[in-house]
């Protein structure tokens, strides 16, 4: 019978310390971890692939300069997903909010782009996208802004709460107020 080893998964908190120490890889498995929910938040706040990629690489750059800064009073997580929502949210006023649509934008570069097993699923799989988009942005930006935490970086109502500072009944009752709205806009869209 081959033997089998078992890796323990290394806590953020321990990274965290490497990471102060200068230890790269402990700052890699940092990003790793953490890029696509940061990825998420940014480009919800954001619409924009590139920005939302630009907004994740600064909101890391100033994490990375910044580590000394953790006090671990939340989980590094939830401090990363505040930093990534802050900086969005420079990002939103100094580049003012606009439309995206990265097809087009491929073709306008000359990139032929890629190609899906089932063009028809993949179209409406961007219209979905765009519909709800376009419902997120008729929310409030506070309730956006507790319910793209929740939903998107999957942060609990706890963590919200503390990325927001606000009270966690708060938080509670801004996601079923979005809920509520997403649910009565996107109640006549096919499909849903």
């Amino acid at each position: 019978m081959p033997e089998t080893t078992t890796v323990a998964i290394v806590p953020d908190e321990h990274l965290v310390a490497l990471a102060r120490g200068g230890d790269p890889v402990s700052r890699e498995e940092l990003f790793r971890r953490h890029r696509v929910a940061a990825y998420r938040v940014a480009q919800r706040w954001l619409n924009n692939e590139e920005d939302a990629l630009d907004v994740v690489q600064d909101a890391f750059v100033k994490v990375l300069n910044h580590l000394g800064d953790f006090d671990g009073r939340s989980s590094f997580r939830t401090w990363l997903i505040k930093i990534v929502t802050n900086t969005a949210l420079d990002a939103g006023r100094k580049r003012k909010r606009r439309p995206t649509s990265p097809l087009a934008q491929a073709e306008q570069d000359g990139v032929e782009p890629a190609v899906e097993v089932d063009p028809a699923l993949a179209l409406r799989r961007q219209d979905l996208r765009r519909t709800i988009d376009q419902a997120l942005q008729r929310l409030g930006d506070d309730t956006r802004a507790t319910f793209i935490l929740f939903a998107e970086a999957g942060l609990s109502y706890e963590e919200v709460a503390r990325v927001l500072d606000i009270p966690e009944g708060t938080v509670m009752s801004r996601i079923h107020f979005a809920r509520k709205k997403l649910q009565a806009i996107l109640a006549d869209v096919d499909g849903l």
